[in-house]
C-alpha cells in the first residue's frame, strides 16, 4: 500500500542513486519526500564553466544535514579528487579521479550550529530523474562572468515555465565570487595570426588554436574541412551535446563541443593526451577523452572515427569543450564558432533522461537562432558512431 501513497506524505523518505561513468563513484542521497522536487539551478559563473568544461553546472542544494552516502568501495577519500579554487572559495568541488565526473560541491566552512557542511549535488548523474524529483528552476551568475549571450538564452523556460535569472547584488558577502579578468585577443608569436585560447580553471591545461583560414592546406582537405563553418570559412563549427556518456563524465545535462585538427593546436599535443595536468580516460573502444586532474574540467574527446585513415592521422579531429574557451566576445565565442541550432546533438539520449529539458533546449536553440539569423543553422558533423547522424 505504501507505494500507492503520495510521495509528499509526511515522515517518508526517498533514496536516490548516483554514479559516474566509470562507476568508481557510487552514492545515494536520502531526502524527505516533503522536500521533493529538489530545486536545481544552472550556474554560469566562470568557475563552474572552467572546472566543468560545460556552459553551466547543474546543481541541486540538499536539505540541511543531508549529504551523499557512499557505497563501498566508493568513498569520498578514495574515489574523488577535491578542488578548492582559491582562498575566497565558499565551496569545495569533487570529481571522480578516474573519469572526471563532477558530483557536486560542499561548503568549505561548516555550519556554526550543526558543524556540518551543506552539499549541492550534480543532478545530472542520478539514475532517477524527473520533475517530481529534480526541478530546474533558475539560471544563476549570468552577468559579470562573461560577456555576450549564454545557455540561458537557449533555455529561457522549461516547457511553459519561465526560468528565473538570479545574480547577486554588488557587495554580496554570501557569494564572494569575483568576476574574471576579461579575456584578451591573442596572436601567435611566430605567425602573428589571431588565435583562441582554451584553458581550464587551474591553468594546468592551456592551448591555443588558429582560425580555419590560417590552417595550411585545410581548405583543400575534403575530410577535415567539413568541420569548418559553411556560412563563414573563418569559423569552426560547434554543437550542444546531450549524450549519456558525456552527461556522466562531466555531471551536466549537456556539454558543448567544437572541433579542430589535432595538428593545429599549440603547443603540440601527444595523441595519448598525456600533457600538463590532463588525465586521459578511455570511455569506450576507440574513444579517448581527457580531463584536468587538478580542477576536473572536461577538455577533450577523440575518436578513431575522426581520423579519415590511419595514414592521414595528421588531420585527426579532436573535440574541445567550449566551456574552456577564452573568447573576448563572450561565452559562446560567436566570432569563432558557428553553432548548429537545428537540433541538439544526441537529442534522443536527452529525451530518454530528461525529456522536458531536452525538448526545451532543442526548441530554445532553434528560436534563438531564428531571432538572430532568420532560421536555425543546420549541418552534419561527420565521423561519429553509426546511428547518431555523424554527431560527436
Amino acid at each position: 500500500m505504501a507505494s500507492d501513497l503520495p510521495h509528499q506524505l509526511a515522515g517518508t523518505n526517498r533514496t536516490l542513486t548516483a554514479q559516474c561513468h566509470c562507476k568508481s563513484v557510487h552514492f545515494t542521497i536520502t531526502v524527505p519526500t516533503s522536500s521533493l522536487p529538489l530545486p536545481v539551478h544552472l550556474c554560469h559563473c566562470h568557475i563552474c564553466r572552467q572546472t566543468h568544461g560545460t556552459l553551466a553546472s547543474f546543481h541541486a542544494p540538499l536539505p540541511k544535514d543531508i549529504g551523499p552516502d557512499f557505497i563501498a568501495p566508493s568513498s569520498l577519500s578514495s574515489s574523488l579528487t577535491s578542488y578548492i579554487h582559491g582562498p575566497q572559495a565558499a565551496g569545495e568541488r569533487f570529481f571522480c579521479t578516474t573519469c572526471g565526473c563532477h558530483i557536486g560541491d560542499r561548503d568549505v566552512t561548516p555550519d556554526p550550529e550543526t558543524g556540518n557542511r551543506e552539499w549541492r549535488v550534480a543532478s545530472s548523474i542520478f539514475a532517477q530523474h524527473g520533475e517530481d524529483l529534480f526541478q530546474i528552476r533558475s539560471h544563476v551568475f549570468t552577468s559579470g562572468h562573461g560577456t555576450g549571450e549564454g545557455m540561458w538564452d537557449w533555455l529561457p523556460k522549461l516547457g511553459d515555465r519561465p526560468l528565473k535569472i538570479w545574480n547577486p547584488e554588488p557587495g554580496n558577502k554570501t557569494f564572494p565570487i569575483p568576476p574574471p579578468d576579461p579575456p584578451k585577443q591573442e596572436f601567435d608569436a611566430h605567425t602573428g595570426k589571431e588565435v583562441l585560447r582554451a584553458e581550464c580553471h587551474c591553468g594546468g591545461f592551456s592551448i591555443t588554436f588558429p582560425r580555419p583560414n590560417d590552417v595550411p592546406g585545410l581548405a583543400e582537405d575534403e575530410w577535415a574541412s567539413t568541420y569548418v563553418s559553411k556560412t563563414d570559412p573563418n569559423k569552426w563549427v560547434a554543437v550542444p551535446d546531450a549524450c549519456n556518456d558525456c552527461r556522466v563524465m562531466n555531471g551536466a545535462h549537456v556539454i558543448a563541443w567544437m572541433f579542430v585538427p589535432l595538428t593545429s593546436i599549440s603547443p603540440p599535443l601527444p595523441k595519448d593526451f598525456k600533457f600538463g595536468t590532463l588525465t586521459p580516460y578511455v570511455s569506450s573502444p576507440g574513444v579517448r577523452r581527457a580531463f584536468c586532474g587538478v580542477c576536473g574540467a572536461t577538455v577533450f574527446y577523440s575518436s578513431e572515427h575522426k581520423a579519415r585513415t590511419a595514414e592521414n592521422d595528421g588531420r585527426k579531429i579532436v573535440d574541445i569543450a567550449v566551456g574552456l574557451l577564452r573568447a573576448p566576445e563572450g561565452i559562446l565565442a560567436e566570432k569563432w564558432l558557428t553553432w548548429r541550432s537545428s537540433k541538439v546533438g544526441f537529442l534522443d539520449c536527452g529525451m530518454e533522461y530528461d525529456p522536458l529539458f531536452a525538448v526545451s533546449l532543442d526548441k530554445g536553440t532553434q528560436e534563438w537562432a531564428t531571432k538572430k539569423f532568420g532560421q536555425p543553422v543546420e549541418f552534419d558533423i561527420p565521423g561519429g558512431p553509426p546511428g547518431f547522424e555523424g554527431l560527436p
